[in-house]
């Protein structure tokens, strides 16, 4: 199985409508991870261009900090697809959010775009799970990390479209979800991309979000889709290690370094037996914590 190697932080991935300039402006100020500069489903016919040329702007501007940008274009088959693939190689974002990839087809057809516009090696590929198909073919879709044409390095769900394709309800706990959730992190972990939950929908209910949160960080996932800033300390907090899972994966850490050791593949500690081979769990726990404590958030 692959392992992931990018340990970015996207605990809190914001999504902000290209068409609202304060919003914008907002989420330059804003304790989140990574943000969604949307030219898609946040942005109506009559705004796409205007969107278009201030996320452009937003980008360019470099005013975002640390903050990992993305720009979600249209699907290259709508009015809008093409000249917002072209300006947003322009603007160089950290990655380009492609929606409905439901075959890996739509990323070789994106790969063969971005060479033949030349567009900067720095800028990733993200994939939107958001289709029956996206499902059925999660695994083709992932393998395309394989490839370093496709640029693909994160995959996000789409929840909402996932609902309303099959039918079926967003209900807490989310268990009709569940098997579509975890084949798509299956897939994503087998070929060692970062995985984005679903957006929650309902903006003043913070606890539910928390849960959601909570829920996802159990099964696996890097960090959740967010459509208000209220869900940014829900979604900071629960895809954080917490002060024991940090102290604990120290004393791990410490522990198989010791000469004594040197040659166990488990050790039992404080009650617990922890074998050699998952270090790399109580490694990530140690590296998330300390480039939380960087960025003071």
């Amino acid at each position: 199985m692959a392992t992931t190697t990018d340990l970015r932080l996207r605990r809190s991935v914001l999504y902000m409508p290209g068409s609202n300039q304060r919003a914008l402006d907002k989420a330059k100020t804003l304790p989140v991870d990574s943000i969604i500069l949307d030219l898609e489903d946040a942005v109506g016919p009559e705004e796409k261009e205007i969107a278009r040329e201030q996320v452009c702007a937003a980008v360019k501007s470099g005013a975002y900090g640390s903050r990992e940008l993305v720009i979600r274009v249209n699907a290259p088959q709508t009015p809008w697809g093409e000249a917002d693939l072209h300006a947003a190689i322009e603007a160089k974002p950290d990655a380009i959010l492609m929606p409905k990839v439901s075959s890996p087809a739509v990323l070789e057809s994106i790969a063969d775009r971005l060479e033949s516009l030349d567009a900067p090696e720095g800028i990733a590929v993200w994939a939107m799970i958001e289709t029956p198909a996206s499902i059925l073919n999660i695994q083709a879709i992932a393998q395309a990390k394989r490839d370093p044409r496709k640029r693909l390095t994160c995959l996000v769900l789409g929840t909402n479209d996932l609902a309303k394709d099959t039918w079926a309800k967003i209900v807490p706990g989310r268990v009709p979800m569940l098997p579509w959730m975890m084949m798509a992190l299956a897939a994503a972990r087998a070929e060692g991309l970062a995985i984005l939950d679903g957006v929650y929908n309902d903006i003043a209910d913070t606890e539910g979000c928390r849960d959601e949160c909570r829920q996802a960080r159990d099964l696996g996932f890097d960090g959740k889709t967010l459509i208000h800033p209220t869900q940014l300390e829900p979604a900071n907090a629960s895809f954080a290690p917490t002060e024991e899972e940090v102290r604990r994966a120290k004393l791990v850490i410490e522990a198989f370094e010791r000469p004594e050791y040197a040659k166990r593949g488990a050790i039992k500690l404080e009650g617990r037996l922890y074998e050699r081979q998952h270090l790399g769990v109580n490694r990530r726990a140690v590296t998330w914590a300390e480039a939380i404590k960087a960025k003071g958030f």
